[in-house]
């Protein structure tokens, strides 16, 4: 039976700085406060602990683990919760040594119930455990593991087969590459056309549209935030933010009142080469500035990835087409789901497991493909750009200074969309079926290279540029 992932799986709304090690540990807090009431033991919490685990320990504090399990606690949700809110719930945790469990009561607690341990379970490399007590007895204890882009399992709970979404009769069943492109040939649709008839099956028309919507807008939003503002970005390695400046010199004097006026009058700008190439750039970065400071981003697939995606869609409609609209934007969005989802279904898109090549890699593939199709390329053409883009990142490390998802990871996501980009014109140049290395083969050798990969190169800041550059030369 395939696994069905939905588009919005893929692109999900939530807070920086990590889908894998903020967004996921705050939807754990969630699920465990979920399991505390369905088991009746929710009001007889009066202690809580929480044990991180592997690379949520490892770099937990600079991917502000500890905040977001305390915020989950406190019942308040990534997708909704105002970014301003953030700073004053920890604050109030941390002068008061008092939670609000879930918004409903009071209970002691201090940052210190927050445990970071070094060694790794062996499930996977980003668990957490919370402990609930009461009266000084354990009476709760729960193992969660954030497996990237924001999906939170549990060990003796199956993540694919026998989920009851997986029971629902799709039209278009994809587990691999060549099984999505077997359906658009059959069918004579594009990879949109057949992920939308997916989609479908869970909700309507309208539903997919305003959803698809919202999910553009805050990236637009993102964008325009990380455009608009300048300074340094917390965390200690005192990194300035370059979007604000390469974007006053892009946008050359333009007035605007609103980020939509923004995309017009980007759009009037010059687009020599290398304009387009800081445009491209100067967005990406914009994302992950964002994404740094605890702001509001997509996942795409992941947090430490999401600028890639943003920024090879505003290159499309302020380069490509200056007519682009939302059906644009549509198709752009369900082709890279669904090329996210077969990453994630074969692979992983986890730092934590796979490196770099998981996220920024993963991002870059499905980049390529969305808008080779929007350039008017083939089903089997958006395949060979998603091949790639993904075949030149295998093996890239994640290695992050400090813990810290800045440096490399901020640049990094603008190579990913240059890479992109770059791919979907070679991809537009070539027949298909001539090409020697098929998505799935990479897709495979991405999962092996992420096996064979040393575990100090997997998010635990104990290689690569993490040790040789420390924060003593910061």
């Amino acid at each position: 039976m395939s696994q069905f992932i939905s588009v919005f799986d893929m692109l999900k709304i939530g807070v920086g700085p990590s889908s894998s090690h903020t967004l996921g540990p705050w939807r754990a807090a969630q699920q465990w406060i979920k399991k505390l009431k369905d088991n009746n033991l929710f009001d007889n919490i009066d202690g809580i602990r929480i044990d991180l685990y592997g690379s949520l320990s490892l770099t937990g504090k600079g991917h502000a683990t500890d905040l977001s399990v305390q915020l989950g606690l406190s019942g308040t949700d990534p997708e909704y919760i105002p970014v301003d809110d953030i700073d004053t719930i920890i604050n109030k945790i941390k002068t008061t040594t008092r939670l609000d469990f879930n918004a409903e009561k009071t209970i002691v607690f201090s940052t210190d119930n927050v445990v970071f341990n070094k060694d790794f379970l062996s499930f996977h490399s980003n668990g957490l455990t919370f402990r609930g007590f009461s009266k000084g007895k354990e009476i709760s204890t729960e193992t969660y593991y954030s497996i990237g882009g924001g999906f939170v399992i549990q060990e003796e709970v199956s993540e694919s087969a026998d989920t009851e979404i997986n029971k629902k009769n799709f039209p278009f069943p994809i587990n691999r590459a060549t099984e999505l492109e077997e359906y658009c040939e059959n069918e004579g649709k594009n990879i949109s056309d057949i992920v939308f008839q997916n989609e479908l099956i869970l909700n309507d028309e309208n539903h997919i549209n305003s959803e698809l919507k919202r999910v553009w807008d805050t990236m637009l939003e993102c964008m325009y935030i990380g455009c608009h503002t300048e300074g340094v970005l917390p965390g200690g390695l005192n990194v300035k933010r370059r979007a604000f400046e390469t974007h006053q010199k892009l946008i050359k004097g333009a007035t605007y009142n609103s980020k939509e006026e923004w995309l017009t009058a980007i759009r009037g700008t010059e687009v020599k080469f290398r304009e387009i190439l800081k445009w491209v750039s100067c967005l990406a970065l914009s994302v992950n500035e964002v994404n740094a400071s605890l702001g509001r981003v997509v996942t795409a697939p992941t947090n430490g990835s999401a600028g890639v995606i943003p920024a090879v869609l505003m290159y499309y409609l302020v380069i490509e087409n200056h007519n682009g609209d939302f059906e644009h934007i549509k198709k752009f969005l369900l082709v890279a789901g669904e090329i996210g989802s077969i990453f994630k279904k074969n692979a992983t898109i986890s730092a934590a497991m796979g490196g770099c090549q998981a996220e920024i890699g993963v991002s870059s593939a499905m980049a390529a493909a969305a808008l080779t199709e929007l350039l008017g390329g083939t089903p089997g053409q958006c395949l060979v750009a998603a091949e790639i883009a993904m075949e030149h990142h295998l093996g890239l490390t994640c290695d992050p200074i400090g813990g810290l998802v800045q440096v490399p990871c901020i640049e990094r996501n603008a190579m990913g969309a240059i890479k992109a980009i770059n791919a979907a014109e070679m991809a537009l140049e070539t027949n298909p079926k001539e090409s020697l290395v098929p998505l799935d083969k990479v897709v495979d050798t991405m999962w092996e290279t992420a096996k064979d990969m040393n575990r100090n190169y997997k998010e635990t800041s104990e290689g690569g540029l993490a040790v040789t550059v420390g924060l003593a030369d910061c």
